[in-house]
């Protein structure tokens, strides 16, 4: 009897194996993902990629965290990796199996957040701004002031991305602050004026894309990619760079600890950093990518997109986020949890 029951959990064992071959979890920002991407790469690969979204890096963080999401990737911004491979989230990749590696463009290889590339693969990067419908605000949309003290035909009329660190960050550089200050007296500062603020706000919301297109929202600090595509649908919808500074931010996907489909995740990241498939993920979400020559594969119209290429005026106004910790990330959750009361 004890050998039938051991037959039998063989069975059943290689049945779920059986089951499991062949598929991939890949949880990522939603909306970003082309659908297109995921066609040719079952095709290539016969590999089914089931996509599971979030809104934010914070609900991310805290889904793998818990454990066993049964997710084998994940799509963190660059100031969450540390965090990650600190917490023991994320492993190290075996770079034999991904010899696409090579096609990740050398400004986007050795970053502070992972030199080497040793634990992510690029998938996008982009810029956090201002969007502004300007049939109802035709004044200087180049500026945090549009959410920080928004102006009268503004009043009541913006939204803020629930985002906490670049929340912050644009707060805080408004404020004459660079991002993680732990200058306790600028951080008060920061807090009282986003406080002030808040009541001038219509929402703490996503989905600009649609709702700036349909002009049920006409003011919000945004993602530039998403605010591409509400213009390209809504040509009043126009895109800025606050003078007092702005993020600059990189997604990028990372193999989980405990991801179950381990090889079909070096498929897709080595399928990924592949010029040509690169492309396909930008000409959906409308932002670059890290992956050289994927340039020639996309669409004209993002060659010279004002929420792409980054004034002259105002480049060297953007800031690549770090991971803020003590005393600084103390400040920001606090200031943070207050606003969302």
């Amino acid at each position: 009897m004890k050998k039938l029951m051991s037959t039998v959990a063989l069975l059943l064992a290689t049945a779920g194996m059986a089951q499991a071959a062949g598929e991939l979890q890949l949880y990522n920002w939603g909306d970003y993902t082309n659908p297109e991407l995921l066609k040719k790469f079952e095709a290539e690969t016969g590999i089914k990629v089931t996509v599971t979204d979030y809104d934010s890096n914070d609900t991310a963080l805290a889904k793998v965290e818990a454990g066993g999401s049964g997710f084998d990737l994940v799509v963190p911004s660059a100031s969450f990796i540390q965090i990650f491979v600190e917490k023991g989230l994320i492993q190290e990749l075996d770079l034999s199996k991904i010899p696409n590696h090579k096609n990740i463009a050398p400004e986007w290889m050795n970053v502070d957040y992972d030199p080497g590339r040793k634990f992510t693969i690029p998938w996008q990067w982009g810029t956090t701004g201002i969007a502004v419908n300007q049939t109802v605000y035709s004044g200087d949309i180049n500026t945090s002031a549009i959410f920080m003290d928004p102006p009268e035909e503004l009043v009541g009329k913006v939204n803020v991305t629930p985002e906490m660190g670049e929340v912050l960050a644009l707060a805080t550089m408004y404020m004459g602050g660079k991002p993680c200050s732990d200058d306790p007296e600028l951080m008060k500062k920061v807090r009282d004026k986003l406080l002030e603020a808040k009541p001038k706000w219509i929402s703490m919301d996503y989905g600009m894309t649609e709702k700036m297109s349909n002009n049920d929202i006409v003011a919000s600090e945004y993602w530039n990619g998403a605010i591409f595509r509400a213009r390209l649908a809504n040509p009043d919808v126009k895109y800025g760079y606050p003078k007092e500074g702005f993020p600059i931010w990189m997604d990028q996907v990372a193999l989980l600890k405990d991801a179950k489909n381990v090889e079909e995740a070096y498929k897709f990241l080595d399928f990924i950093a592949v010029p040509e498939n690169a492309a396909l993920i930008s000409s959906f979400a409308r932002y670059a990518n890290g992956i050289a020559g994927s340039e020639e594969f996309m669409p004209a119209d993002m060659k010279d997109a004002p929420e792409i290429v980054i004034p002259a005026e105002f480049k060297d106004k953007g800031v690549f986020l770090p991971t803020c910790t003590g005393k600084a990330q103390e400040y920001i959750t606090a200031i943070w949890t207050e606003l969302q009361k």
